[in-house]
């Protein structure tokens, strides 16, 4: 049975660098822990699962936050999910899906809410098959 961890330190979330990295690759590697630090004071959430043939190895994590919303109440927003390419398709993001949808329930929350690339139509089976559907266009304007 997988065991959904708390990325809390930053030994766990240095554990993390590679599948964060896999889903955001602007990043710098070595600003990593910092910038997730900075985002935890801000009520940011990172869980992740380690490999079933390496156990030592980090190959998904969700990033997500408690919010309030008035067009949606109380809900869990996920910022970030991933999974290395070589695991995709083993339910290790169904896995991380179900554990924040619990968090979510035992809080008394309405939803969770999450936006994706519209491109990106291996993860939007996943989130069809996890009771997820389209509910909105998300709209940005660059600076």
């Amino acid at each position: 049975m997988k065991t959904v961890h708390t990325a809390s330190d930053d030994a766990a979330i240095l554990a993390c660098r590679e599948v964060i990295l896999s889903l955001r690759p602007h990043l710098l590697h070595t600003d990593i822990v910092a910038q997730v630090k900075e985002m935890q004071s801000e009520n940011y959430h990172i869980i992740y699962l380690n490999a079933d043939d390496q156990p030592s190895k980090v190959v998904a994590f969700a990033g997500f936050r408690y919010m309030q919303k008035l067009h949606s109440g109380k809900h869990i927003y996920i910022d970030d999910l991933a999974t290395l390419p070589e695991y995709q398709g083993k339910g290790y993001a169904s896995l991380l899906l179900r554990y924040i949808r619990s968090l979510a329930k035992t809080a008394g929350f309405h939803s969770v809410q999450l936006d994706s690339g519209h491109l990106l139509h291996p993860a939007h089976k996943v989130y069809h098959k996890e009771g997820y559907f389209i509910s909105a266009h998300h709209f940005s304007q660059p600076l």
